[in-house]
């Protein structure tokens, strides 16, 4: 999944990979329809998993946490393509689809989507150009992701309702949203935007809720984490970093030495 694109860059992503891959939680910043070429894929959210296999085609909802994890096949490669939906292309074709949307649906975070057989013909047809490494313009980025769109729509009407809702979110508990998705590696904007609240009023918020920052609470919570998963779990310290929202192992080995005063691998 493409975390960090930003939500107004198109973007086609294929990715191969022959180990296993532990994503830690993701903040997807815009839709995405991710197809399954090769491997299975797990997802975590709302306390259960979700296992996706070669073959799938599945729906990312933007703003939302979700953590992946990729898995070859025996002797294989994970292979998927992502398409990312960005706001432009969804904007070129709002007056085509929003009348008569249904804002405020429950919808799961990542959700398989139901095929046809022009869905097929359009992976074929991206293939060529990913596989192969040939440079896509983002001209033709662009034209392929808006064929997406109303080649999904066609299988899947209901998806009108999420592609075409650019409500933000509302403001929501900042402690239950906090004490949920702590371990997700996005930055500050990401848990601001996810509560409904700017960047500002969350530090404050926060302040009054936790007496500390944002930042120290985040640190203390994943390092206490990673101390109870090598301690108890017996996991290594070069799959814990992940698992607890770090994006380096550099900076989780300093972070962690400095607060239990022996490196990671000691425990």
């Amino acid at each position: 999944m493409a975390n960090t694109t930003a939500p107004r860059l198109p973007q086609i992503v294929y990715s191969c990979v022959s180990k296993r891959i532990v994503e830690g939680e993701l903040f997807i910043r815009q839709h995405v329809v991710d197809y399954i070429i090769s491997g299975t894929s797990e997802v975590y959210f709302s306390g259960k998993s979700h296992l996706f296999k070669a073959g799938d085609f599945r729906f990312a909802v933007k703003n939302r946490l979700s953590k992946f994890v990729k898995q070859p096949p025996s002797g294989g490669e994970y292979r998927s393509i992502s398409i990312c939906i960005d706001h432009d292309t969804l904007l070129e074709l709002k007056d085509q689809f929003q009348q008569g949307i249904t804002t405020g649906q429950n919808h799961d975070n990542v959700f398989l989507l139901k095929p046809n057989h022009l869905f097929k013909n359009y992976i074929d047809s991206l293939l060529p150009y990913l596989e192969h490494s040939q440079h896509m313009g983002l001209g033709l980025v662009k034209i392929k992701i808006k064929e997406a769109v109303l080649v999904f729509l066609g299988a899947n009407p209901g998806l009108k309702d999420l592609l075409f809702d650019f409500s933000e979110p509302g403001k929501i508990d900042l402690q239950a949203c906090m004490d949920e998705h702590y371990q997700c590696n996005g930055d500050l904007q990401h848990f601001a935007y996810l509560t409904g609240r700017s960047l500002s009023t969350f530090k404050r918020d926060f302040k009054k809720t936790y007496r500390t920052t944002p930042g120290q609470w985040l640190l203390q919570k994943r390092l206490e984490d990673a101390h109870y998963l090598l301690k108890e779990k017996k996991l290594k310290s070069s799959e814990v970093y992940l698992e607890v929202g770090f994006k380096d192992y550099s900076h989780f080995f300093v972070a962690f030495k400095k607060l239990f005063g022996i490196a990671p691998s000691m425990v």
